[in-house]
């Protein structure tokens, strides 16, 4: 006796080629699309942590830099980046960070860097954060007998920075790293007094990693 079975309407029978068998072979799309989605779950974890570190220490350090910059006067920024905390101290025309040509501090500099350390500690007691001081130049060359060129002279400058940061706030040296960028990251174009003045500026990056809190 047959069937009186009618399949309804859009029904795909299973022997139709496009009913996926047991142990049929999935599409070849189906492999780069589960990579990307494994890449996906890596980056939203990434964000996930980073957002974390904000909401609890960095953020607070955050604030608190933001207030003494601002009862300072202090020319800058502070933001977060995706490696960290980003804290930004840019000369003004009539304020130097250095003296000209030279890698020694100005009792300007010394006084703003006092105003930030204890948040500056704050953020990298936290476990695996580290800070970083960059130093940054304008496009002005300079060759003396100590410093052939503005590489040399902005990681002097950095390192004159972590040096009292060390020797006179009991910094952890631990936590502590000099790099110099000379004049090849300018956040302003060379072309007048006062944009040059905020390419020679000192950058306190609190570096976070995925198990900072």
């Amino acid at each position: 006796m047959a069937s009186s079975f009618r399949p309804p309407r859009g029904y795909i029978s299973e022997s139709d080629p496009r009913v996926s068998q047991v142990g049929h072979a999935a599409p070849p799309w189906l492999i780069n699309y589960a990579d990307l989605m494994t890449e996906l779950a890596c980056f939203f974890l990434m964000i996930y942590a980073l957002s974390a570190a904000m909401s609890g220490t960095l953020q607070k350090v955050s604030q608190e830099v933001k207030e003494a910059m601002k009862e300072e006067q202090i020319a800058g920024q502070v933001k977060m980046t995706k490696e960290g905390l980003q804290i930004t101290f840019e000369e003004k025309e009539s304020v130097s960070l250095f003296l000209s040509g030279s890698a020694e501090l100005t009792p300007t500099m010394k006084e703003y860097i006092d105003k930030i350390v204890p948040p500056l500690r704050q953020g990298v007691d936290v476990k695996s954060n580290l800070l970083v001081i960059e130093g940054h130049t304008d496009n002005v060359p300079i060759a003396t007998s100590r410093y052939a060129s503005n590489w040399e002279l902005s990681t002097a400058r950095a390192t004159t920075v972590v040096r009292y940061l060390v020797d006179i706030h009991k910094f952890p040296p631990d936590k502590a790293a000099a790099i110099g960028y000379g004049e090849f990251k300018p956040i302003a174009a060379n072309d007048a007094d006062a944009n040059r003045a905020k390419n020679r500026r000192v950058v306190f990056l609190i570096k976070v990693s995925p198990q900072g809190a």
